[in-house]
């Protein structure tokens, strides 16, 4: 699973002369967090955030009346309060990759970009006329929706998280024990415990009766079951 896979193409965008509070009502009618400012030739220079949009206001706000609050950010364009370093990835790049980077620095999205160069699938890009071509956006809430469906919470059965040894063959094992009672394994992902000799596993499974699945896997050595029900 890739970026481009999961981003929003072609998103809302704005552009660096625009009034702040034009980019502030933009924002809030399409319910967006984030808005990319991009040049005539759509590429991105820089970022609005609701952090960004927080810091053009008046340090003590409470002195000043809402309606000039909004002449104050009707005089303020884009370009003056918009984030111009921006980490940007490309659309090609593993989806789990993006995740670590937004974990990583704290972030909750990802411009994503074209430049021609293969070399820089990852970068720091800043400042005007950056040559980066913006196609999309990635988001905190687009890996919400990723973990949704690679554990399977939208779809029906049973539910099964277990600890197995990280060693080859485990996996094999566990999901071959399922398949030979007749269940279909529809969902399997793990993460290592505090113990490095140790994986949490965690399965949808369907076709099978629970207490059917719980006997089998119970039956095989050095299997733990944490947790099992059905969805």
């Amino acid at each position: 699973m890739l970026v481009r896979d999961r981003m929003t193409p072609d998103p809302i965008c704005g552009h660096p002369e625009m009034p702040v509070t034009e980019a502030q009502a933009l924002m809030r009618k399409k319910n967006i967090r984030h808005l990319p400012i991009v040049d005539e030739q759509k590429n991105l220079v820089g970022l609005i955030t609701q952090r960004s949009l927080l810091r053009a206001l008046p340090s003590d706000v409470s002195s000043f009346s809402r309606f000039e609050v909004s002449y104050i950010l009707g005089k303020i364009k884009v370009r003056d309060i918009m984030v111009e370093d921006v980490m940007t990835i490309e659309e090609d790049t593993p989806i789990e990759e993006a995740a670590r980077v937004m974990a990583d620095r704290r972030i909750g999205c990802l411009p994503v970009t074209q430049d021609g160069d293969p070399s820089t699938a990852l970068r720091l890009g800043s400042g005007q006329g950056s040559g980066q071509r913006l196609v999309g956006i990635i988001t905190d809430n687009d890996l919400f929706t990723t973990m949704v469906d690679l554990l399977g919470a939208r779809r029906p059965g049973i539910r099964l998280a277990v600890l197995q040894p990280d060693r080859p063959g485990e996996i094999a094992r566990l999901s071959t024990a399922i398949a030979r009672a007749g269940g279909n394994l529809t969902v399997m992902v793990g993460c290592p415990t505090a113990d490095p000799a140790i994986w949490t596993s965690v399965l949808k499974v369907t076709n099978i009766p629970r207490q059917d699945l719980v006997g089998i896997v119970g039956k095989l050595e050095d299997v733990q079951i944490q947790d099992v029900r059905e969805m």
